[in-house]
């Protein structure tokens, strides 16, 4: 008995996707860096100004993201809590910080209808801290070391 050709094209779909599990399990640990995917880049304002490129991005909620752009040339981080998307006046905060140094940390805060920051912090060397809020949602995360 011949097979049909949807037994063949699921037969074919399945060897895809263990190819595709067994790949990622051994592919070596530099290759699950995580970086910002093209839709955070694409969300992100802008507002750190020219050279900045977002590296990074945690949730705030389900309501906005705290973006982290850095600018390689100069050895700058940034950090931007934006809403997903702008209204009423609402309290909104982003900090960036080096926890290794205990200082400094900056912050923008205050009652926002769009984004908050953004903030920068030469960074070259350390390791940093952002977070962010809106209203009574946060968001934080840590790493890019450097």
């Amino acid at each position: 008995m011949k097979p049909s050709r949807r037994t063949t094209a699921t037969a074919a779909a399945l060897a895809t996707v263990t190819l595709g599990a067994t790949l990622a399990a051994t592919a070596p640990a530099s290759a699950a860096v995580p970086t910002a995917s093209k839709a955070a880049k694409a969300a992100y304002n802008g507002v750190c100004g020219s050279g900045f490129e977002v590296i990074d991005s945690t949730p705030v909620g389900n309501v906005g993201t705290v973006y982290l752009p850095r600018n390689e040339a100069k050895g700058q981080n940034c950090a931007v809590t934006i809403r997903n998307k702008a209204g009423a006046k609402i309290y909104m905060s982003v900090t960036l910080e080096i926890p290794e140094k205990h200082n400094p940390i900056v912050s923008d805060t205050g009652y926002r209808t769009s984004y908050a920051g953004p903030v920068h912090l030469g960074a070259g060397g350390y390791c940093v801290n952002w977070s962010g809020a809106i209203g009574s949602a946060t968001g934080a995360d840590s790493g890019h070391c450097g």
